[in-house]
């Protein structure tokens, strides 16, 4: 089989798109996996399929792999780089909506931006003492925004050993049985975080993670006060944006904006 896809990345984390309005591509895990190969196939830490919305209660729906073939509820540089394909295919204009396995998401466009409308955060977790295999004991805080991420804050962001440390959180027993993404956070400034991210499901740092940028934003605005909007650095360099309200200990009207642009279409034997 002949399959058509388009490669997008949002802030360097990058996603192969495919066009299933139609309801004529049926993909195994294997083939998710080889099709998101670096090596072997196009190459990308998730894999979206366009479908038509099932219930009714949005525009369109996806269907979202990990690079690793197992399924996730959200994924907020994803989600953008959906919409912007939406808008591609589809002839959007002004704003769409789509269904994810988190719920339902808004997205506007404004130019090669794109911002989308979170659902509503929750369990929120502070300053867990969670101790590692060497010893170490890290404070972590923990956010579920779509999917869950557990917060670190560092002095270096640079020094942090993302992929050491974040396999080992990711998998400890703290946050089983699903496990968790794990997020480490040096501040910049006020209102300025640095985030390097360790991804569940692609088991490795990617660079950048938008429900992980927004779970960072929202747990400094906890622990040190910060207010909306907080802007990221991610560790591809890209800037993304955080915006929020705060009411009774909880957040609501959670948006996130960063950059949606396409790589390049083609075409691969599965």
């Amino acid at each position: 089989m002949l399959l058509e896809f388009t490669k997008m990345n949002g802030a360097g984390n990058d996603f192969i798109l495919i066009d299933n309005r139609n309801r004529n591509v049926a993909l195994t895990r294997d083939q998710v996996v080889r099709i998101c190969n670096r090596q072997r196939g196009i190459g990308a830490d998730g894999l979206f399929l366009l479908i038509p919305s099932g219930s009714g209660k949005a525009d369109w729906a996806w269907e979202f792999y990990n690079s690793d073939g197992s399924t996730a509820d959200m994924c907020g540089n994803g989600a953008r780089c959906f919409a912007r394909f939406i808008q591609h295919k589809a002839g959007v204009k002004g704003q769409t909506t789509f269904e994810t396995g988190a719920g339902v998401i808004t997205a506007g466009f404004q130019g090669d931006h794109v911002t989308v409308s979170l659902t509503k955060p929750k369990d929120l977790d502070l300053s867990q003492k969670v101790p590692l295999a060497d010893g170490t004991v890290f404070t972590i805080h923990s956010l579920n925004t779509g999917v869950p991420h557990a917060v670190i804050f560092v002095e270096d962001a640079d020094k942090a050993m993302v992929q050491q440390w974040g396999s080992e959180i990711r998998y400890h027993k703290h946050f089983a049985p699903k496990g968790t993404n794990v997020n480490f956070v040096q501040v910049i400034e006020p209102n300025f975080i640095r985030v390097r991210t360790y991804e569940r499901g692609v088991e490795g740092e990617t660079l950048a993670c938008g429900t992980g940028v927004t779970a960072s934003a929202l747990i400094s605005s906890r622990t040190h006060g910060f207010k909306s909007p907080v802007k990221v650095q991610v560790q591809g360099g890209d800037l993304l944006e955080v915006s929020f309200s705060e009411a009774g200990g909880e957040f609501s009207d959670v948006n996130l904006t960063g950059p949606a642009d396409f790589s390049f279409e083609g075409r691969i034997e599965i």
